[in-house]
């Protein structure tokens, strides 16, 4: 086992020779480690022509970064809605929160008639730019075409449980 150890640890020093000609490890130099640098995301552009054209009101950057930070905050706390199903479901229960939708869903009937019920039921709703930054923020590997974020889900689901 510690064999098996100090052979990764030469391979790692091998690589980090070869990359910057230098026999110290890359950590050890100041720069970024490969797992930092592994953490910054790279933003998904996607051109405006891509984009589909019912996708109105789109966020713009600033709105956009809040909206992920607003998404992963309920991720964790297990208020989220993931996926056209999900959503539908939770639209006809009568559930309030916000929707997000992405704009780059292909054929977009998928999620044409998502506004219409929203608005039917009064639940704001806005799309961004790319669904993979969207299964990225509701922390799921898949790339997500709609996102609802139900702020009063977990406390409902708790009174009706309690009072059993």
């Amino acid at each position: 086992m510690a064999k098996d150890k100090s052979e990764k640890k030469e391979k790692k020093r091998q690589h980090a020779e070869i990359e910057d000609g230098d026999v110290e490890m890359v950590a050890a130099d100041g720069e970024k480690s490969p797992k930092k640098v592994k953490k910054d995301k790279e933003e998904i552009v996607i051109p405006v022509e891509d984009l589909s054209p019912l996708a109105h009101p789109l966020a713009q950057k600033k709105l956009l970064k809040k909206l992920h930070k607003t998404i992963k905050k309920a991720a964790k706390a297990r208020q989220v809605k993931r996926g056209v199903k999900e959503v539908v479901k939770g639209i006809r229960k009568g559930e309030k929160g916000l929707l997000i939708l992405a704009a780059d869903i292909n054929p977009i009937d998928i999620i044409s008639h998502l506004p219409v019920l929203s608005e039917e039921a009064q639940i704001p709703y806005i799309f961004v730019s790319s669904k993979e930054e969207l299964g990225n923020a509701s922390s799921t590997k898949r790339p997500t075409s709609c996102v609802m974020v139900c702020p009063d889900q977990k406390k409902k689901g708790q009174a009706e449980g309690g009072g059993l």
